[in-house]
């Protein structure tokens, strides 16, 4: 079917599309609060809405993150990545550019839900590029001094999870991780790490991740959840 949109009463706008490479209903919220739900062909849109429905107030609590981040991001603010600065400053029009490990990007108004997205868009662009080319090198040391086996690593914007791991042992990694401490990275990528050899949560999966955390493996999980995906 074609995207249908649908004005729902507490949510606002919502976009339904299914996707025949889909194996389960994805919902996410973007920047400017509107709401996009993809399912597989199995799915039937009464289904696919009664899941919308069903998870109205999750839905609500990340479109009041987004709403935070309008009120938060004012001219002036600066981003350290781990390989450059961004500056967002006030400007004509919204705009990017790049001077050495500089980036400025300009945009016209802060309370624009356009200008919004618009900063979002290119810090995400930055987080994608520093995340390509620093993860994969890293998850391979990790790998080799602590004896996994993995088979491959992607890169992808997931605001659900930090990371995942396949059944094959395929990692993927959430580019937003590069927003968070390096010592919270390393946590993340050893947690998928450990997903290689124990597919659970169980006490074997967190034994194996307190050796190789110094027994910190509880501690670093409680630090990593003081973190969302949704916030510059």
């Amino acid at each position: 079917m074609a995207s249908q949109v649908v004005q729902l009463k507490h949510i606002g706008k919502v976009t339904f599309s299914q996707n025949q490479r889909s194996k389960n209903i994805k919902l996410s919220v973007k920047a400017d609060k509107s709401v996009l739900v993809s399912f597989p062909f199995f799915i039937t849109p009464k289904e696919a809405m009664a899941f919308v429905v069903k998870n109205e107030q999750w839905v609500l609590k990340q479109q009041e993150k987004m709403q935070a981040r309008t009120t938060t991001i004012k001219p002036g603010t600066e981003i350290e990545t781990k390989l450059h600065k961004i500056r967002i400053v006030q400007g004509e029009k919204n705009n990017a550019n790049r001077k050495d490990d500089i980036i400025t990007i300009s945009v016209s108004d802060f309370e624009n839900e356009d200008s919004i997205a618009f900063i979002d868009e290119i810090v995400t662009t930055v987080y994608r590029h520093e995340a390509k080319r620093l993860l994969p090198v890293r998850i391979s040391d990790l790998a080799k001094k602590h004896g996994f086996n993995y088979n491959k690593v992607t890169i992808r914007n997931n605001r659900r999870n930090w990371g995942s791991c396949s059944s094959k042992n395929n990692i993927s990694l959430n580019l937003q991780m590069m927003k968070l401490p390096v010592k919270l990275i390393d946590y993340i990528l050893l947690h998928e790490l450990v997903h290689t050899e124990v597919k659970n949560h169980g006490p074997k999966f967190w034994e194996r991740l307190n050796q190789i955390t110094d027994g910190k493996a509880r501690e670093l999980a409680r630090e990593v959840k003081k973190y969302s995906t949704y916030t510059l």
